[in-house]
């Protein structure tokens, strides 16, 4: 399927579980990538060579630093000429108890909330004249289930991923109807970062959820697939890909 050929798509976080699943299924859709990383420089570089089809580029993207997404935004101009889709994947946290209020202290929130929150909006500050002059601009945020549930690695973690799907809908309503934009939110991921963990805990968390296991990384990607080929009338909503863990 060659459904994104002779488009352009940016992916923050591109060197993270999720964002090279994401970058993957987007090439192998014949879109042309712009992965995007913060430190891991020769990550992105080997990711974009490791990807079918050409033409893909790795962009330093540290989304906490609105002059280098303008940067990235001038890159992209420079090299495409076009922009139509954004995947704001980037994100960070840490796990902190969620009654252990003194051990979230505030360089940790201002991290999360700078990272998780404001990075996003300023990715689609920078991007959105692109986005807009593509005629079919997407952008696709990464969520979590944490939004919903309140459960997650802390609590100012799930507070951000709340924010995301709320600025979902306010980008939505904003950016209508040249841009749509939309959450995908994911439940546990089956991640590198996850599979590091204690066995137990993630035998316990893919317990809690009806499907029985956690949500694969190329799962997530063919919902932000789904969302630029199919899902073609769809703005301001959260697509879930979690299991159906909030039934439990």
């Amino acid at each position: 399927m060659q459904a994104l050929e002779g488009k352009v798509a940016v992916v923050t976080g591109a060197t993270g579980g999720l964002g090279g699943a994401i970058c993957a299924a987007l090439a192998q859709a014949g879109a042309r990538v712009v992965a995007g990383y913060n430190r891991s420089a020769e990550a992105a570089q080997a990711l974009v060579a490791a990807l079918p089809g050409d033409d893909h580029l790795a962009v330093a993207a540290p989304v906490t630093d609105s002059p280098a997404l303008h940067a990235l935004a001038a890159t992209v101009q420079a090299h495409y000429g076009r922009c139509d889709l954004l995947v704001n994947c980037a994100g960070t946290t840490r796990f902190v108890a969620h009654a252990d209020l003194d051990g979230l202290d505030d360089a940790l929130i201002d991290s999360i909330l700078a990272t998780n929150v404001r990075g996003p909006i300023a990715c689609v500050r920078a991007l959105a004249p692109l986005l807009k002059a593509s005629g079919d601009g997407l952008v696709v945020n990464i969520s979590s289930i944490a939004a919903r549930t309140a459960m997650g690695s802390n609590i100012a973690y799930c507070a951000s991923k709340a924010a995301i799907d709320n600025l979902t809908q306010s980008l939505a309503r904003a950016l209508a109807p040249q841009v749509r934009v939309v959450s995908v939110a994911p439940g546990l991921a089956d991640t590198e970062f996850v599979q590091g963990l204690a066995q137990d805990w993630r035998d316990e968390q893919a317990a809690r959820t009806p499907l029985g296991r956690l949500a694969l990384p190329a799962e997530v990607a063919r919902a932000v697939l789904a969302l630029a080929t199919q899902l073609t009338f769809t703005t301001g909503a959260v697509i879930p890909v979690d299991g159906g863990r909030p039934l439990n």
